[in-house]
């Protein structure tokens, strides 16, 4: 039995989903459950910089504010305009920057310890997939770590199965957690350290930029 998610996100989530099916990738906010299997085991009590990726109503955002030290340099990275609009009524001294995850080195003036995501990995094409995740690895320090979930249901499809191929090819460290059944739908986390390419220059651009 999934677990009752908030009224007012669902519904946020749901007509921001039929408005921009491929943008948004989700019809209904992840559960508290997910969000702890999510940001567990990540180090980011410790972090001094986190960003997430399509934060969507802020499931992730609040899990993650919880355990975030106070001084700690906190990004999210959210496309659709709307939504960016509800996370920043809802978490005022939040950094809400509106824009694509491809340019998410725009966004960030250090290298980041954890990058946390909600992006519709399946609703992607090939190029996307790839672009997203080299932004990713440029972005975080050479120990940093990636986690993102995907549905139980699409594990099988060719864009699910290229991601995870991907995301392999990118970072050394690659696990990836039981189903999390307390989630509409039902969805399992990868969790991903040690990127192949990390770090930004002392002028916050990628390395692989300065090279």
């Amino acid at each position: 039995m999934t677990e009752p998610l908030p009224t007012v996100q669902n519904m946020s989530i749901t007509r921001e989903f039929f408005r921009h099916p491929m943008r948004t990738g989700a019809i209904a906010a992840s559960s508290a459950r997910l969000a702890g299997v999510m940001t567990a085991g990540l180090g980011v009590e410790s972090a001094h910089s986190v960003v997430e990726l399509g934060p969507g109503t802020g499931v992730f955002t609040e899990a993650l504010l919880r355990i975030l030290q106070r001084d700690a340099h906190f990004t999210a990275v959210e496309i659709n305009r709307h939504l960016v609009q509800e996370l920043r009524e809802r978490f005022p001294s939040l950094h809400v920057a509106e824009g694509s995850a491809e340019h998410v080195a725009a966004y960030v003036t250090m290298p980041v310890d954890v990058v946390v995501s909600g992006l519709p990995w399946t609703a992607m094409h090939a190029a996307p997939q790839a672009a997203v995740l080299n932004a990713v690895c440029e972005v975080l320090s050479p120990q940093g770590r990636f986690t993102t979930f995907a549905y139980a249901h699409t594990a099988r499809t060719p864009p699910a199965r290229r991601f995870a191929r991907l995301l392999r090819s990118r970072f050394a460290v690659v696990e990836r957690t039981s189903v999390v059944w307390r989630n509409l739908p039902p969805a399992y986390v990868y969790r991903a350290a040690l990127p192949v390419r990390s770090g930004l220059d002392r002028y916050g651009q990628p390395a692989s930029a300065a090279s």
